[in-house]
């Protein structure tokens, strides 16, 4: 099935090339980007000079929503914003009235690959195919319009993803392409290179940094040497390391320099009793562990301190870890018709067993985890936002970027904070914030607009309208129906 889709992959990538010849040999109106036919199919506007009129604006500053506003975008740039702001003639109208519009998400753990369904109750191996179709439709039909993929397992397809969709020859965010996996020895998955020693990691940073990656994550058994060697590298050429740990405890990773840590407190394993240095400790023993912790335990008062002084950011990654929870991720209708049926099934059959567990550590860590993101933030620290598509096949592009805001506000943050949290933190982190991340003057006109009132009620995140990527405006409907039913497979 891997084969299968990665075949499919590069025949719509060789067909789209074919097919931008003549889009490319057109001479482009203003700066509104060239599109190749397979993209024009998904965009309901592309005129160079737009207004949005009488819309709710959530700039993305954390500030509260301003009403009754017209953002103008011209030549794919927000040109002005306000109450009263003059709208020139041959300029094509949006009304807004009852939407909101709010900056394109910056989804900061956001994969380009997803669990393949087990068709074959025989067959063990956890192996991840590229759905190098699907995701990138549904990242943006839900209003991402900025990715950090954290992690790959397939960086060549990546790459050939982020030129694709920069030429405009397939729909799809804005990429910041994380290299491979920099993973240890004990690597749960073969798609995964294990490291050898230091000079493994380093000569693995430099020739990844060659090839186009801009970020790196170190992975679950990674030893202190390695990371250490893999932070060195990539610093002196200014590009930042993130980790999923295990092997090595959130303080460690700090003190070696590391810029970022995924999931929270799941994935820190310096609490568990025993622990040996580059080991990972039994993964039972440590969540059991970790649920009998406070947030206002003298244990994770003083990790917030210490990431906060290093200036370590964390990745708030809870629609994935919301599914192990007995009961409780809803059943989206848009997630399941977004699956391969062999997904869904398999989705729902683990969804039961999850459903019917007793006595579950996560009810406890889960509540733990958001309490430690706002404790976190309170401290003074960097929060980003991402879905993480992995797991047992629940969290799906786009719908899970949007699940994250949610719950973040569920986590205690105004939606206003979290919407912030989700865009603009992460435009900072990557150094892209003068370009994106929020609504103001000069930036990209990275957009999205939304039936509803998503700084009173957050779940209208969800009610789509239009995703604009530097204004041009796509049919998140279009986009969704070119997906549905293919996730699992391509």
């Amino acid at each position: 099935m891997h084969g299968l889709s990665m075949d499919r992959s590069r025949t719509v990538l060789a067909v789209a090339l074919l097919l931008a010849g003549l889009a490319l040999a057109t001479p482009s109106r203003a700066a509104v980007p060239t599109l190749a036919p397979p993209v024009r199919a998904y965009v309901a506007h592309a005129q160079p000079l737009l207004a949005i009129t009488h819309v709710r604006v959530v700039d993305g500053h954390g500030t509260g929503a301003r009403e009754n506003q017209t953002v103008l975008l011209r030549d794919g740039r927000i040109a002005a914003v306000g109450r009263h702001v003059d709208v020139p003639g041959e300029a094509t109208v949006i009304d807004g009235s009852g939407q909101t519009l709010m900056p394109g998400l910056v989804g900061m753990h956001d994969h380009m690959f997803y669990p393949a369904p087990r068709v074959n109750p025989a067959s063990k191996e956890l192996l991840a195919p590229e759905q190098a179709s699907s995701f990138p439709k549904l990242y943006l039909a839900g209003g991402v319009t900025t990715i950090r993929t954290t992690g790959s397992v397939e960086p060549y397809t990546d790459l050939a993803l982020k030129k694709a969709i920069d030429a405009g020859l397939i729909p799809g965010p804005k990429m910041h392409t994380t290299g491979p996996y920099l993973e240890g020895k004990g690597s749960l998955m073969p798609q995964m290179h294990e490291l050898v020693d230091a000079d493994d990691a380093r000569n693995t940073v430099n020739y990844w940094m060659d090839e186009g990656a801009t970020s790196f994550k170190a992975y679950m058994h990674i030893t202190r040497a390695e990371l250490s060697a893999a932070i060195a590298a990539a610093h002196a050429r200014g590009i930042k390391v993130t980790g999923h740990l295990c092997s090595i405890g959130f303080t460690e990773a700090a003190d070696l320099g590391i810029d970022n840590l995924e999931h929270g407190l799941f994935a820190d394993t310096e609490f568990s009793a025993g622990k040996q240095p580059d080991v990972c400790p039994d993964t039972k023993a440590a969540i059991t562990h970790l649920a009998t912790l406070k947030v206002d335990g003298p244990e994770i008062r003083q990790l917030i301190r210490h990431l906060v002084a290093k200036h370590v950011a964390v990745t708030s990654t809870l629609p994935v870890f919301e599914t192990f929870v007995p009961g409780r991720a809803p059943l989206d209708a848009r997630v399941l018709d977004a699956m391969l049926p062999q997904a869904r099934e398999e989705y729902l059959k683990t969804r039961e067993h999850v459903a019917a567990m007793k006595d579950s550590p996560w009810p406890k860590l889960f509540q733990l985890e958001m309490a430690f993101e706002h404790a976190f933030v309170k401290a003074g620290g960097t929060l980003l936002a991402g879905l993480d598509p992995t797991g047992y096949g629940g969290v799906i592009a786009g719908y899970g970027d949007q699940r994250e805001v949610e719950l973040l506000v569920e986590a205690g943050f105004t939606p206003v904070q979290a919407i912030q949290i989700a865009t603009l933190n992460g435009a900072r982190f990557m150094g892209v914030d003068k370009q994106i991340g929020s609504i103001d003057v000069g930036k990209a006109a990275d957009l999205v607009l939304v039936k509803g009132n998503p700084a009173s009620n957050i779940k209208d995140i969800e009610n789509v309208v239009l995703v604009f990527k530097d204004g041009v405006g796509y049919d998140p409907a279009k986009l969704v129906e070119a997906a549905n039913g293919t996730v699992g497979l391509r």
